[in-house]
């Protein structure tokens, strides 16, 4: 491909339209023949977050695609991460540091322009070390209100000459309309790369499709490069939390991430083991607990009941960009008086960085939510203190005789006060905490807490010897790749990689205001 690698922006008609999901299929795709491919996505908005090796955060979408890719995730990838925090703002995370918080206002009124050549140094690093980057956009590029400070859609797109496909989600409904609509918001510069769309989430006969297809490349001039089916189980680690918004009123949340719906085996013993998760405020990384419901017999569901902890045989509080207000939450909702219970029956809790400073005894705050000296929930003996300087580690080590591996994003210095060791945390009773996110994923150390779980909760439930988590995840990129093979254009898309977009496509109007 050329000295200067290839590049393909997949933008969406709206966000969740599948972009993530296409843009590692491509790149599995493209892997799979022998190219040399990376993500990029310029400015990500996302609470799932994952330290690269040389200590940089990014968002836990652009590492599962650098895996889709079979290459180790940079921050080049993901250049501009902003994590919300409530009342507005988000912390601005640059080059995998943290560099401030911003109103949205700010954000889009001077800041974001001014890291537009960071991300187009970073885009054209990439290209030249690489023969493809397979770059994803965010949310939709007709935000008419947001385009003049644009950095992750069409503002790239122009300023690397990216070819453009627009994904749709047609399982939501009105796809031809927004395929359409979406280019016609364009302005004139701007559709000029906009190369054709793709269909996401289809079900039935494509044939019946196929007219409207024929009628979309007749108003548009612009074929559609794909129909990808709808498939289960299919997403990557998510940008998107499941946490309550601040009003505190929700619809039930649901599980979407890489493996939680893939498994279907039954249990190895007589019992299954029910896990739930308090679905905490601004809830962050809870990907974590993929690697426990990818084991047979393990049933995991976020909960905001106490009442909903009654019969879990573990209960877990995962991380949070906000754990003095996930603690206010915990409290007001009953869930802290229940999982208070649950200690002092001897029954299972497992907290996990924001999740795990909420079980100790203390926490000073000057930093994420400037509230002071505030009490924790007291199960465990640890005290927090919020520094100005963000922790994030790729550490190893043991745990119940297994070797572990992990990551770290955190504020919060704990002080472990006793208890047993457990990682960088302790252990009381049957109260675990650590800082480490996806210590789950490590096969051997999973199983036996699993096992520890099991005896708490007196239920006859074994972990499966063979479930390695690891090739799950594998199959789930391979499955992705498949689709993209399968069921789009594939020499249409190689042709716009390393070619362009092309030329004389036609001006759909209105165009942009």
């Amino acid at each position: 491909m050329g000295k200067r690698g290839g590049g393909l922006l997949v933008a969406g008609t709206t966000s969740d339209a599948g972009k993530s999901v296409v843009t590692a299929g491509i790149c599995r795709w493209l892997v799979r023949k022998g190219v040399k491919v990376a993500p990029f996505k310029a400015q990500n908005m996302s609470l799932n977050s994952y330290v690269t090796r040389e200590g940089a955060e990014i968002g836990r979408a652009q590492a599962m695609q650098a895996a889709a890719a079979r290459v180790e995730p940079s921050a080049l990838m993901n250049p501009v991460l902003l994590k919300p925090g409530g009342d507005r703002s988000s912390q601005v995370v640059l080059m995998g540091k943290p560099v401030g918080e911003l109103s949205a206002r700010g954000y889009h009124q001077g800041r974001q322009e001014q890291l537009f050549g960071t991300v187009t140094e970073c885009l054209e690093e990439l290209r030249r070390t690489h023969d493809a980057v397979i770059c994803e956009g965010a949310g939709s590029p007709a935000e008419i209100n947001l385009r003049r400070t644009d950095i992750v859609n069409m503002g790239i797109a122009r300023a690397a000459r990216l070819p453009v496909v627009i994904v749709g989600d047609i399982d939501r409904g009105g796809v031809f309309a927004s395929f359409f609509g979406t280019t016609a918001l364009l302005s004139p510069e701007d559709q000029e790369l906009v190369a054709g769309y793709l269909v996401n989430k289809f079900r039935g006969d494509v044939s019946l499709l196929e007219p409207g297809l024929e009628m979309l490349r007749g108003l548009t001039g612009r074929a559609t490069v794909g129909v990808l089916p709808f498939a289960h189980g299919l997403g990557i680690d998510e940008e998107d939390g499941l946490g309550a918004p601040p009003s505190g009123s929700w619809g039930r949340v649901s599980l979407r991430g890489a493996v939680r719906e893939s498994v279907v085996a039954p249990p190895h013993g007589r019992d299954v083991l029910r896990v739930a998760v308090c679905a905490v405020p601004l809830m962050s990384n809870f990907t974590d607990v993929d690697a426990l419901a990818a084991e047979p017999g393990v049933i995991v569901r976020f909960v905001d009941r106490p009442e909903e902890l009654a019969d879990a045989d573990l209960a877990v509080v995962p991380g949070t960009r906000g754990t003095v207000r996930a603690l206010a939450w915990l409290r007001e909702r009953g869930l802290a008086d229940a999982l208070a219970r649950r200690a002092a029956e001897g029954r299972p809790v497992l907290g996990v960085c924001g999740g795990f400073q909420a079980l100790g005894e203390r926490i000073e705050d000057e930093v994420e939510s400037k509230a002071g000296t505030v009490e924790g929930l007291g199960l465990l003996p640890v005290r927090v203190r919020f520094a100005v300087e963000k922790t994030l580690a790729r550490p190893v080590g043991e745990a119940l005789g297994e070797r572990v591996e992990g990551y770290e994003i955190h504020h919060g210095v704990a002080e472990v006060l006793g208890g047993e060791p457990f990682l960088d945390g302790c252990r009381v009773g049957s109260v675990w905490g650590t800082h480490w996110h996806g210590s789950l994923e490590s096969d051997g150390f999973r199983r036996a807490f699993l096992r520890e779980v099991a005896r708490a909760a007196g239920r006859d439930f074994a972990p499966a010897p063979d479930t390695s988590f690891a090739a799950l995840r594998e199959e789930q990129l391979d499955r992705l790749g498949d689709l993209i093979e399968e069921h789009a254009d594939t020499d249409a898309l190689l042709r716009l990689i390393e070619k362009g977009a092309p030329v004389g496509v036609p001006f759909i109007p209105p165009g942009a205001p």
